[in-house]
């Protein structure tokens, strides 16, 4: 079964730094896409950032330039570095994958930013 299990979230001043981490088990990490997801109030779930198996990233346009999603193999876990934080990043972040053709999605943490 797959797992994923975000952590990291908070409540952060403007202009701001935080790390999101997912544990990723119940699959071959090294061979998957992740990608991860926010909500904001309101809002749809949209997506934010995706690295590849070789590590090939990609990034919604309104996060390039301040969010790096990175991935270490040997721990199963995929980041979100977020620098430059601003109240519009406020929002539930999800871990996202896809395994035998079914989307898996962690429980999200939740970050804050405040102006």
């Amino acid at each position: 079964q797959v797992q994923l299990v975000e952590s990291g979230g908070g409540l952060v001043q403007a202009g701001g730094s935080l790390r999101l981490s997912c544990v990723a088990s119940g699959m071959i990490f090294s061979v998957k896409r992740m990608h991860w997801y926010r909500q904001g109030p309101g809002n749809q779930r949209e997506l934010v950032a995706t690295i590849t198996s070789i590590g090939i990233t990609d990034y919604a346009d309104s996060v390039k330039g301040r969010f790096t999603i990175s991935r270490d193999n040997a721990k199963n876990t995929v980041y979100l570095q977020m620098n430059s934080l601003k109240p519009e990043d406020t929002a539930v972040y999800y871990c996202n994958t896809e395994n035998r053709n079914v989307a898996y999605w962690g429980q999200g943490t939740q970050v804050t930013v405040s102006s």
